[in-house]
């Protein structure tokens, strides 16, 4: 399916399935995140899970929790299992977003429900250009001639630790949904969520809604959508 199927970039912005022709992307990038609720405006995130991928399988995974900032809200920690004991001391958005841009490189992204997923991410970045370009005015007026504090520093937050400035505020990747991929491949269901897909398609899902393991059940996924729309018989 990486040859004769999925020959090419995708549209952008999360709302594509099925790749479209083109030059085709060495390895794809399936990822999950976990969040405080649904806004992107309000809400943060608080787990990212990929798997990166190629013909020949998996070849390396990311997995982060990230300190929100905030308390998790019970509604959202019934869902996923994150708690607020889990997230304390680990890193920011800030300290992750680096690392997980990295991650990605220019590989196509594969998500379920690709909009909600891009929109969070691309939140970060917007937020993170603003905050870079607040440090960069104040240091302009000399407000920040003094190094700013380490990580551990007292009082040391995401406005006064070091500033990184993302290279774009929105992923320029081309995007798959394999949400909409799945209703092209197997038409006809009532649902169409990761795990009743999972379910029906014979997929592992081991942790739902972590966002590692759905990660590789959405990578499981968009393969099966491949190999069906090349009339590999796939059970469904």
């Amino acid at each position: 399916f990486f040859g004769s199927h999925a020959e090419g970039e995708t549209e952008q912005g999360g709302g594509t399935g099925n790749p479209v022709k083109g030059s085709p992307p060495r390895q794809f990038v399936a990822f999950d995140l976990e969040t405080t609720g649904l806004d992107p405006k309000k809400e943060r995130i608080v787990e990212i899970g990929g798997v990166r991928f190629d013909r020949k399988g998996i070849v390396v995974r990311f997995s982060v929790l990230v300190n929100p900032g905030r308390p998790m809200p019970e509604e959202a920690s019934r869902i996923n299992g994150i708690s607020d004991e889990m997230l304390a001391g680990k890193p920011s958005i800030a300290e992750v977003m680096p690392d997980f841009l990295r991650f990605i490189a220019d590989s196509a992204i594969i998500a379920h429900n690709a909009p909600f997923d891009c929109s969070f991410v691309n939140a970060e970045l917007e937020r993170l250009v603003a905050l870079a370009k607040k440090r960069e005015a104040a240091a302009g007026q000399g407000d920040l001639l003094a190094p700013p504090p380490e990580k551990d520093a007292p009082g040391a937050t995401d406005e006064t630790i070091k500033p990184w400035k993302p290279p774009f505020s929105a992923l320029p990747n081309p995007v798959i949904d394999t949400r909409i991929y799945a209703k092209e491949a197997f038409p006809g269901r009532w649902k169409y969520s990761l795990q009743e897909l999972a379910k029906d398609l014979q997929l592992d899902a081991l942790d739902a809604h972590r966002a590692e393991d759905d990660a590789r059940v959405c990578m499981d996924l968009f393969i099966k959508c491949a190999e069906k729309s090349a009339g590999v018989s796939v059970a469904s």
